[in-house]
């Protein structure tokens, strides 16, 4: 089904307002304590036009339009929509945008609400119909690792209906901007250079009462080959494995729209990032933000709220899913792609190499119910849910790809795994047994080198150290070894630049990087697509937080069904072919049936979350088979 994107224009005067002009005006507002109304619209069309872009989505019915009137001040047009208790407020809060005007042209404006009566979950489908699942959006959650592994993270936020989004196929990039209603097609030499340079012109501000977490930029998913683009020598996309699933290489949303749950103070934010150069003026800019606000609450706090399937947990589910029987390797090629590359590893030619193979399931579950059972069964630090062209992802990554917070980069090394015990005795005899495995340590040990590596390469000099080294994480059914390298970011390069040199991470590929991965293009029989990439955000003041996709679901949207289930008399679902990838790790002592039962149980464990989705939300009964629906 098509998208239903919300295509807001902005129909008033586009000449830019310039800093000075942004300074003199806040002064004159300053000095007077006289907010100006925002100018009427044009004509009765422009009204009209704004009138339906705030219904675009059939839950904005219940939104109002506030019209500000030429001889009305701000004040007062607020008093009259929202009570004289939020005018005083109002006018402070347009005094802080306009003083944040004077310092860049991207200011957020938000509202705080109260969550006790939304869940991230329910404010997700709240934005995003169940039937819209090509809509560009996302969720992402998270738990802290602990010592029970199941310490809800602070943050959890959500968007949908990007401003733009950048979609990469090897150096074809496509660019569609839904304010403007355009797309450009354009050939590029380096696809991870192009969102900054469409932002190149933004300077975003940051303004205090904000969360300390990702409240608007780019969120999406870089594949594993987008290392091409910085190897095209030692790495070319014509010497790559089929490409069997055409996924792009790169997909990006731009969301000036955001929603930020903050669990410890049970507060929501809605934000929306205003852009101040597209305006005449900056009262223009603040009346059209509030305006925004009004339709995002408004969808938000809808009396008509989407029903979502309640669910029956069955908690004696298998600890494995049903066994991976389809996969793009049979056993005994996994196994010789294994001895092959212990021949590499024995001549000297690397050290250790990732070999993975991808498995398919069918399901009946909807990509949203698997998320929701996967938040049960397998919590992690990074619980994502992204809607992207060409596929949906579920995942629950546990490792940091990399990660930028006020020009400090961390990359967290995460290799070395054992199940959790049955109780704490046994948790401490299974953490002492897995650090002193020489095995496990060797290779740790080995990609935290790597990470240090790529760490180097865009930090200053002197700034890279080991902050944490061997530790171990616990989560709800494993625990890890764990390091963290960090650096500081060198002043001449971005955030692009840091994720670029980390993509894709050691814990993925091998050492050295590049040989390992030519070595994996010729063992693999498929390009990996979204797996062992990164999906994640960097935000419009340039942090970034990407987690390794590991753990990761991939459901093709453009896949043919063809077995059709029924609920009942008016509800019918179709089948979803579900991609589930995973790597061992192997080294001059490998075992291959032990590598290749480790794929096995990785996979089976996250298949568990389709089988606890397919008994949860129903159980559907065949009606027919057909390979042309």
């Amino acid at each position: 089904m098509a998208s239903r994107f919300l295509f807001a224009q902005n129909s008033l005067s586009t000449s830019p307002l310039s800093p000075t002009g942004r300074s003199d005006l806040c002064r004159h507002y300053q000095k007077t304590n006289h907010l100006y109304g925002r100018l009427p619209y044009h004509d009765a069309n422009e009204k009209q036009q704004l009138h339906r872009q705030h219904l675009g989505h059939s839950t904005r019915a219940n939104a109002k339009e506030i019209v500000y009137d030429r001889d009305s001040t701000l004040q007062e047009n607020i008093q009259k929509s929202h009570g004289a208790g939020r005018a005083a407020s109002d006018s402070e809060e347009f005094i802080r945008f306009m003083e944040a005007s004077q310092k860049g042209n991207l200011v957020p404006l938000f509202r705080r609400i109260f969550s006790d009566q939304l869940t991230p979950v329910l404010a997700y489908r709240c934005l995003v119909k169940e039937d819209d699942r090509e809509a560009p959006s996302f969720l992402f959650e998270s738990v802290e690792n602990g010592e029970t592994g199941n310490n809800v993270g602070r943050y959890s936020m959500l968007g949908a209906q990007p401003a733009l989004e950048m979609i990469a196929k090897g150096n074809t990039v496509s660019i569609l901007d839904h304010e403007k209603g355009s797309r450009i097609k354009q050939i590029t030499e380096d696809p991870m250079k192009v969102p900054s340079e469409l932002t190149s012109k933004w300077k975003a501000v940051a303004i205090d009462g904000l969360p300390n977490v990702f409240c608007g930029g780019w969120v999406g998913f870089f594949s594993y080959d987008t290392v091409r683009y910085a190897e095209r020598k030692k790495l070319p996309f014509e010497k790559a494995p089929p490409d069997d699933r055409s996924l792009p290489d790169v997909h990006l949303g731009l969301y000036k729209e955001v929603i930020v749950f903050d669990h410890v103070s049970k507060i929501v934010y809605v934000l929306h990032w205003v852009c101040i150069d597209s305006f005449s003026c900056v009262e223009d800019a603040y009346a059209h933000g509030q305006r925004q606000l009004d339709v995002l609450v408004a969808r938000l706090q809808n009396t008509n709220m989407p029903k979502l399937s309640p669910g029956s947990v069955d908690m004696a589910i298998s600890k494995y899913g049903l066994a991976m029987k389809e996969s793009n390797m049979t056993k005994d090629e996994y196994i010789e792609a294994i001895d092959k590359a212990k021949e590499h590893i024995l001549a000297g030619d690397i050290f250790q190499v990732v070999l993975s193979q991808r498995f398919e399931r069918r399901t009946y579950a909807d990509p949203f119910e698997v998320y929701r059972a996967l938040r049960v069964v397998n919590p992690s630090p990074y619980m994502i849910y992204l809607q992207a062209r060409g596929c949906i992802l579920v995942a629950s990554s546990p490792e940091i790809l990399t990660r930028i917070n006020k020009g400090k980069i961390i990359n967290r090394p995460l290799a070395g795994t054992r199940r959790r015990g049955r109780d704490r005795d046994e948790d401490l005899r299974l953490e002492d047994e897995l650090l002193k495995d020489e095995k496990e340590c060797a290779e740790h040990v080995m990609l935290v080198d790597l990470g240090r590596n790529d760490v180097g390469k865009v930090a200053k000099a002197g700034s890279v150290k080991v902050e944490k080294l061997m530790e171990i994480e616990r989560y709800s059914h494993v625990m890890h070894i764990s390091s963290t390298v960090s650096g500081e970011m060198r002043d001449e390069l971005t955030s692009w630049d840091v994720l670029q040199a980390a993509l894709p991470v050691g814990t993925v590929s091998g050492a050295p990087k590049v040989r390992a991965m030519e070595l994996i293009d010729e063992l693999e029989k498929t390009r990996r697509g979204p797996y062992s990439g990164g999906i994640g955000g960097v935000s419009f003041t340039g942090d970034m937080d990407i987690a390794l996709a590991l753990r990761t679901m991939v459901f093709p949207t453009s896949t043919r069904y063809d077995t059709i289930y029924s609920y009942g008399k008016l509800e019918k679902k179709r089948e979803w072919i579900v991609h589930l990838q995973a790597g061992a790790g192997i080294v001059a002592d490998s075992d291959p049936e032990s590598e290749y039962n480790e794929c096995i149980n990785k996979a089976t464990g996250l298949a568990r979350a389709i089988d606890l989705a397919e008994s949860a939300f129903s159980t559907p009964v065949p009606l027919e088979v057909s390979k042309s629906l």
